[in-house]
């Protein structure tokens, strides 16, 4: 059996959380808890953790030279360097609308990378 330790980030609580596991790394046990959103955290931690991706791209022909851009959906944490280099490599045409959709199925991921505000054209 092991143990593996998180801070959860569901709410402002910011539990500490135990999660044991068996010699499988099946999950036995999440304790620390204070709310359900917790326990959810903890085994998504363990068995498949995601984040938010977020950078800036380059535009042609806006009003500012760079736009914010996210992650729709969080990614797989193991995906973030490769998504990087991917966005790294995106340049975009003004005008662009928060929430158009710059790159589908990023890395293969099956989420999509969005605009995080509305940019003119010069």
């Amino acid at each position: 059996m092991s143990e593996r330790k998180f801070i959860c980030v569901s709410c402002p609580l910011g539990c500490g959380l135990t999660v044991t596991l068996d010699d499988n790394d099946n999950i036995l046990k999440v304790e620390g808890n204070t709310c359900p959103r917790g326990e959810s955290y903890a085994r998504s931690e363990v068995k498949d953790p995601r984040r938010v991706f977020a950078s800036t791209v380059r535009v042609r022909g806006g009003k500012l030279p760079v736009c914010p851009i996210r992650s729709k959906t969080p990614a797989p944490k193991g995906k973030l360097f490769e998504i990087a280099r991917a966005v790294a490599e995106l340049e975009i045409d003004a005008p662009v609308k928060i929430g158009q959709v710059l790159l589908h199925n990023v890395c293969g991921t099956d989420v999509d990378i969005v605009a995080s505000r509305d940019l003119a054209a010069i």
